[in-house]
């Protein structure tokens, strides 16, 4: 069966991620406690935590805006990102921003719970707390957009701001930790983005020095 336009439109692996969270997202509306306890990523400590949950993680949603979002920035984004890097580098940035997100998340996790009593109600809430999302997957992939493309103009739609790529990146970055370091905007899980970002930063800086970002 043919794909619409729109999608055949798109890169191959963007393309087979969005539609993987959109169909994750579908089976989250219909049994979201099955999901969330059986895919969600828990604290590696928990009773909950399974080992594949590092990378199913990144495929569900918290909710209708939440994957809208995400999406929307994959699509935007992504599509030049692959096309540039080529299908395999493309593949091999968006998880491994991925992961390096779940790292550094659950690295801050373990440092919060060394000043915890294991008995406490703050460190069961943190044994019980789910984490969802691409977003750590698609920072990594607007880090990659700045790095290849830092002069290009983004357009922010409230406020309508207008900025080159490096720049609107880096003020991202700059209100994650922020607002992660404060603890400001609870509910997101802003050193996960900060991971993404991090592992993809690297990763196009390590292709660039060895000569390799721009071979197939």
């Amino acid at each position: 069966m043919a794909l619409p336009a729109f999608l055949e439109n798109i890169p191959k692996v963007t393309r087979n991620i969005l539609i993987t969270n959109v169909i994750v997202f579908v089976a989250t509306l219909i049994n979201q406690d099955f999901m969330y306890g059986t895919f969600a990523m828990f604290y590696p400590a928990s009773p909950l935590f399974r080992w594949w949950q590092p990378l199913t993680h990144m495929f569900m949603h918290g909710g209708f805006m939440h994957i809208l979002f995400n999406m929307y920035t994959l699509v935007m984004f992504g599509m030049v990102v692959e096309r540039a890097l080529g299908t395999n580098k493309f593949l091999i940035l968006y998880f491994v921003a991925g992961f390096g997100a779940v790292a550094l998340h659950t690295g801050v996790e373990w440092l919060q719970a060394q000043s915890l009593s294991p008995n406490s109600a703050a460190y069961i809430d943190l044994l019980r707390t789910p984490v969802v999302g691409a977003s750590g997957a698609i920072y990594g992939v607007l880090v990659a957009f700045a790095m290849l493309y830092p002069q290009a103009r983004m357009t922010l739609i409230f406020p309508p701001v207008t900025l080159d790529a490096k720049w609107m990146v880096a003020i991202f970055i700059g209100i994650e930790l922020l607002t992660g370091i404060t603890g400001t905007q609870m509910g997101i899980a802003h050193f996960a983005h900060l991971g993404g970002a991090l592992f993809a930063f690297l990763l196009v800086l390590y292709w660039r020095k060895t000569g390799a970002i721009w071979r197939r």
